[in-house]
């Protein structure tokens, strides 16, 4: 186990300040902010109600329900049982961290950024997959952007991003199970395939 930490302490350094520089400072330290993404957000939504004779408008519940059981999941139980210090508090190990934000009072595992945007991104993915067809893998790609700019500006381990990633993208992929059989909701056909 000690030798996992001290690799992720250097993987995380290594992201976090070999790999800073400003053309990546003007990507990624936005990325992350929540209201970066109301756009894409309100378009989704918009997507959803304007095909309703396609995709359910339970879907939407199912959406605020996703998110919901992902960050309670992520923020209340397994960060307040593993207690893993973030990296730019005292505690974590790191000598040095190019900290580019605020870094926040809570725990640092599992990352909340990659549990809740992985669960949208994969609940999305398999709900619009018969509508994206091949664009559909920017979903996961977005939410892995997102996860990958937690690390690089101080704020996460990677292993912390990776597990809440992994944790994020089941907790999307068994909401969108239960809303296909509370839905009826087909994947035959020009839908989800």
């Amino acid at each position: 186990m000690e030798s996992i930490i001290n690799l992720d302490i250097s993987l995380f350094q290594w992201i976090n300040g070999s790999l800073s520089n400003p053309f990546f400072d003007l990507i990624l330290i936005p990325i992350r902010n929540k209201a970066f993404w109301i756009p894409f957000y309100v378009f989704i939504l918009s997507f959803i109600v304007f095909n309703r004779k396609l995709i359910p408008k339970i879907s939407i519940l199912f959406l605020i329900l996703t998110v919901s059981v992902s960050d309670f999941t992520s923020s209340k139980l397994i960060k307040n049982t593993v207690e893993r210090p973030r990296p730019c508090h005292e505690l974590s190990g790191v000598d040095y961290v190019n900290l580019k934000v605020h870094c926040g009072g809570g725990y640092s595992f599992t990352s909340s950024h990659a549990t809740n945007h992985f669960a949208v991104g994969s609940f999305l993915f398999f709900l619009l997959g018969g509508f994206l067809k091949k664009y559909k893998y920017l979903l996961l790609i977005w939410a892995g952007l997102i996860s990958f700019a937690q690390v690089y500006v101080g704020v996460h381990f990677p292993i912390d991003v990776t597990c809440g990633g992994l944790l994020g993208f089941a907790i999307g992929y068994l909401m969108f199970i239960v809303f296909k059989r509370m839905s009826n909701y087909k994947t035959e056909g020009h839908l989800i395939t």
